[in-house]
């Protein structure tokens, strides 16, 4: 399982990787956790508004921060 954390590294992706690696470090999940800040790969995802969240290649949320229940609910879907 992975989830990827798209973002060109602002204030606000930076604080939606940091609660998904709390989200998934209190999950007790083995979850890959990736940082994809190369705008281009983001684009990939056809993602125009970061940060983003994309769990096992599918984008899953655009354009705002999570809330630690938001990403525990999608963690638990896993």
């Amino acid at each position: 399982m992975e989830i990827k954390v798209l973002g060109p590294g602002c204030a606000k992706c930076k604080t939606t990787e940091k609660a998904v690696n709390e989200a998934v470090q209190n999950s007790g999940k083995d979850i890959k956790v990736t940082k994809v800040d190369d705008i281009v790969d983001i684009m990939n995802y056809n993602v125009m508004r970061t940060p983003a969240i994309v769990v096992n290649e599918k984008v899953v949320i655009s354009g705002k921060v999570p809330t630690q229940k938001e990403l525990l609910e999608i963690i638990s879907k896993l």
